[in-house]
């Protein structure tokens, strides 16, 4: 059950964990998951949630039963640096879309972006854009709004941690933004030009982390390509990175085999909240997978196969 840090170019990845892939600009999130497989010759893969074709940065790419945890990843919370164009919007919010509308810039753009800022800190109400992934009637946003046709979108609650002024020019500024899942950049950024009675869209978008709040080494498709090629080791993320938000709980090698047999034990420790939890073997130390605590009573959940 234990997942490996590293990996050769010969071999063929089963359960090996996770390539934090710095995703390039102009490709599709499933593109560069497929890519990362066919390098890694991976059996499975699959991101953790997905970027846009302008953004770059950080996407988590799970390989084999690392797949499994993925979706433990999908609601953390995320770190973005974002740079916005002042003086227009366009149909997508963003530098791919065309221009639909022009507005004067503020003169003193930095002294109203350092007012309106704090509106936007904290807990927040955005309703989400056309083009995005949400489903309407069976249909994705996105798809809709190419078809010309506006759906009426609810509120969705945020939560923006922190919101960082990094610099400003004459027509653009950049921020960093640590924020819930759920936040759309470009929602945001247009929502804070509304603000300084301008318009703006994002003109790059960069993710830094996920989860924990701090920046991680980040390894680019070309890196990858040339160390591949020189037949050096591929550092990647063990499986329980996925998880490590998440409280642990220690158990025997006894209790591991009933917990891998889809057995619910019995567990009296009261130093841990009832949910989710990693759970670990003690001895040898293994990551055995997820599983949740209710009323003194610990259940299998999600686990990794046995070897």
């Amino acid at each position: 059950m234990m997942i490996h840090p590293a990996i050769d170019n010969t071999t063929m990845l089963h359960d090996m964990g996770v390539c934090l892939l710095d995703k390039p600009l102009g490709l599709s999130s499933n593109q560069a998951v497929q890519k990362v497989k066919r390098l890694l010759k991976a059996k499975k893969a699959g991101h953790t949630g997905s970027l846009d074709p302008l953004a770059t940065g950080l996407l988590p790419i799970c390989l084999g039963q690392a797949t499994r945890f993925a979706q433990f990843l999908l609601h953390a919370n995320k770190l973005y640096q974002v740079t916005a164009q002042v003086g227009a919007m366009t149909t997508t919010a963003d530098a791919e879309g065309d221009v639909i509308n022009h507005y004067p810039i503020p003169s003193n753009l930095a002294q109203r972006l350092t007012r309106v800022l704090p509106q936007f800190m904290g807990d927040i109400e955005q309703i989400p854009p056309m083009y995005s992934a949400l489903k309407h009637q069976g249909k994705r946003l996105y798809q809709w709004a190419r078809e010309g046709v506006e759906v009426e979108r609810a509120p969705r609650h945020i939560t923006i941690h922190q919101l960082e002024l990094l610099d400003c020019q004459t027509d653009q500024f950049t921020l960093q933004v640590h924020c819930s899942s759920g936040t759309y950049i470009r929602t945001l950024i247009e929502d804070i030009a509304m603000a300084m009675d301008t318009g703006a869209y994002v003109q790059s978008l960069r993710r830094l982390a996920i989860g924990d709040c701090t920046p991680v080494t980040m390894m680019s498709l070309s890196q990858l390509t040339d160390d591949l090629a020189m037949n050096r080791t591929i550092p990647l993320m063990p499986v329980d990175w996925l998880v490590n938000q998440w409280p642990k709980v220690q158990i025997t090698r006894e209790q591991a085999g009933r917990i891998c047999q889809g057995q619910i034990i019995d567990w009296l420790e009261p130093n841990v909240a009832e949910g989710w939890v990693q759970i670990w073997q003690q001895q040898p130390k293994l990551f055995i997978g997820m599983g949740q605590l209710n009323q003194q009573r610990l259940a299998p959940k999600r686990l990794l196969n046995s070897q």
